[in-house]
């Protein structure tokens, strides 16, 4: 079987490429680099000690997506590409609409036309919206507060259409929550371009002491420490879930929609702590201001995953703060530090 992974040189898309691989899957990288390196590749080719297969290039470029699905033997998509950060998405809607849902109906046209009609999707947390209570359940109602989270809604509800028109369609959503940590080897992890949009690189950037200080939005959440409760999965736990998918996926048709996370809420400071005391190190840190469109508490109901695909959660809090602090401390400088494409 082999699995074109679109986004596969990404934070969650190269781990689950490192997955699929040990479990003796063959994949297609899929890439354009936008906010990705190409050298991720070659540590995976390192770490699993196999070749990676890739292609560059856009999944808005139509003539270069069929060329890539008739050169190649492809029997199903993890479909990962797309833009993610929310604050963007507010001051540049169309360039989300535009890349999000245009390059996914891209890809959906193109599988429909090769015969490849199986996709497991990249989905988020944020279709849950503002007002769906705690813990959120996969049944629920969606919806969203920012462009970012209203392409996947839009794509959750079109990869449904899709299979509800065509038998043939397999096709599952997983939900994450909030992805953190990195392989244990340091040598892959969360790289983000600029000013980080999540807690954790920038917890870890602090930690290093490339920036001064953590702002913390919001003191005044009616939690047990005012800050914000989120539900962290380790990136590894969310890697594996897309392998059991996809193998659910090929062994029924249909729509299924799965939650990926803990089932446990923590909070901002409660992370910071874990942080310090694993690690041994201070974050120093201020409240700010609450961020528009935050929601107070956020965490899953995980009981439809572990009963339809055996999956849960694996890896502590604790390991989670200690591979994403081991991944900062080995690239300080990102994936620039080793030529090779292998850590030292």
């Amino acid at each position: 079987m082999r699995v074109l992974v679109t986004g596969g040189a990404g934070y969650i898309g190269s781990h689950t490429v490192l997955a699929l691989l040990a479990n003796d899957i063959d994949v297609l990288v899929l890439d354009n680099f936008s906010n990705s390196y190409p050298q991720v590749l070659k540590r995976l080719e390192h770490l699993s000690e196999k070749k990676v297969p890739y292609v560059e290039g856009d999944i808005l470029d139509v003539p270069f997506l069929e060329k890539v699905f008739a050169e190649h033997e492809i029997d199903a998509v993890i479909h990962f590409a797309g833009f993610k950060a929310v604050g963007e998405s507010v001051e540049k809607p169309l360039k989300y609409y535009n890349n999000n849902i245009t390059g996914t109906i891209n890809l959906l046209e193109v599988m429909a036309k090769a015969n490849v009609k199986n996709i497991v999707f990249s989905s988020s947390a944020t279709v849950y919206g503002m007002t769906n209570p705690v813990p959120f359940k996969e049944e629920m109602p969606t919806s969203a507060t920012n462009p970012y989270g209203y392409t996947k809604v839009v794509i959750e509800r079109m990869i449904n259409d899709v299979a509800a028109s065509d038998p043939e369609w397999t096709v599952t959503n997983l939900r994450y929550f909030n992805p953190i940590g990195a392989d244990k080897s340091g040598d892959i992890g969360e790289l983000p371009s600029g000013i980080p949009n999540n807690l954790m690189p920038y917890i870890t950037q602090v930690a290093i002491k490339k920036r001064d200080h953590l702002s913390v939005f919001g003191d005044d959440y009616d939690t047990p420490d005012g800050t914000g409760v989120r539900d962290y999965i380790h990136v590894v736990d969310l890697a594996n879930g897309h392998v059991q998918a996809l193998e659910k996926n090929m062994a029924e048709k249909g729509s299924k929609t799965y939650n990926l996370g803990t089932g446990k809420g923590v909070s901002v400071l409660d992370l910071v702590h874990t942080f310090e005391a694993v690690n041994g190190v201070k974050i120093p840190y201020e409240i700010v201001d609450r961020r528009p469109g935050d929601i107070a508490t956020c965490y899953a109901d995980v009981t439809k995953a572990k009963e339809e695909l055996g999956w849960e959660a694996e890896l502590s809090l604790e390991d989670m703060v200690r591979d994403s602090w081991n991944w900062q401390q080995k690239n300080p400088n990102g994936y620039e530090d080793s030529s090779d494409g292998s850590s030292n």
